[in-house]
């Protein structure tokens, strides 16, 4: 048995089929093109698709269904994408015209929740009951899976963790809050307080400084993390403020869900026990637990980029 899997982007169409092991075979990309009409969309999504089955010197009939995971608030008993900013999706029947378009049964689903579900079935959280998938990128996304579903709430919208406030009245979030827990823990937000921390910085002369050369605009998150490293007292004051905010949210997620298993992906978590270590002392200290053995696992994402497109792919199982 083989499934295939999009994994719908902003930036990029990515498309896998997964055998039943839960492994990438094959793969197709492009660019994705917005705005534009559905059927536009629509020709796309299939094309990519069509040419990732090429590529595995199969077709359509050798998969049961296809399944894809797309930004924005998604009616997952409709299949469709009530809203997505970012993809200019405004109640938009994905479903409907994908399945017109390739003949075939369509399962759509929220990316972070569809991320979410690659890593309980194939990654990190795989063997958990209860189980949450946070990814650090441009924002905080976030997946919870229940009873080894993916919850989505009454209104399809549940699991916004990165909109949960942290700190009243704090930073502007593009949701249009304040204080948003995104917007501190994100790669986004990281990079902003190592900026931030570097232009209160009077030595211009210190490893922060010179690992981007003297330019802000070489920021990025590593660069906190490494001068860390190198000694920096402006790097470590950063991280240890990232890993307080980062765990702040952290112990909010446990405190509401206690899951079995939390898994973390994303670019950062590339610093492995680095970020980890400090990470789970401080959420241990934090977080509402009645007993010592119930204590929320906190580890690094297994599937990275994959994760969607293997969650996607495994949605009808």
């Amino acid at each position: 048995m083989y499934y295939l899997g999009i994994d719908l982007g902003g930036t990029n169409i990515k498309v896998g089929v997964v055998d039943e092991n839960s492994q990438i075979i094959a793969t197709a990309k492009r660019k994705t093109a917005v705005p534009c009409p559905p059927e536009d969309m629509c020709e796309q999504l299939a094309s990519t698709a069509m040419e990732a089955l090429r590529n595995a010197n199969l077709t359509l009939d050798d998969v049961p269904w296809v399944g894809i995971g797309t930004p924005g608030t998604v009616n997952t008993d409709t299949g469709v994408v009530e809203f997505s900013n970012n993809l200019y999706f405004n109640h938009f029947e994905l479903r409907k015209f994908l399945e017109t378009k390739m003949n075939k049964k369509v399962i759509v689903e929220n990316d972070a929740n569809a991320a979410a579900y690659g890593e309980y079935q194939a990654g990190a959280l795989k063997g958990a009951k209860n189980a949450m998938a946070i990814t650090l990128g441009t924002g905080v996304g976030s997946g919870i899976l229940i009873d080894g579903k993916i919850y989505s709430g009454s209104n399809y919208g549940a699991g916004e963790m990165g909109h949960t406030v942290i700190v009243f009245q704090g930073r502007h979030c593009t949701c249009g809050r304040d204080g948003c827990w995104e917007t501190y823990a994100s790669a986004t937000g990281l990079i902003r307080s190592t900026k931030e921390a570097m232009e209160k910085s009077a030595d211009r002369s210190s490893p922060v400084w010179k690992l981007v050369d003297g330019d802000l605009n070489n920021v990025d998150g590593r660069t906190a993390f490494d001068a860390m490293r190198a000694g920096d007292p402006i790097g470590k004051a950063v991280v240890d403020e990232y890993i307080e905010y980062l765990g702040c949210g952290l112990a909010n997620c446990i405190n509401a869900f206690q899951p079995d298993i939390l898994c973390i992906g994303g670019g950062i978590c590339n610093e492995g026990e680095t970020l980890l270590k400090p990470l789970r002392e401080y959420v241990a200290k934090e977080a509402y637990s009645l007993s010592p053995q119930g204590q929320t696992k906190i580890c690094r994402a297994l599937l990275g980029n994959d994760a969607g497109i293997i969650g996607a792919a495994l949605l009808g199982k």
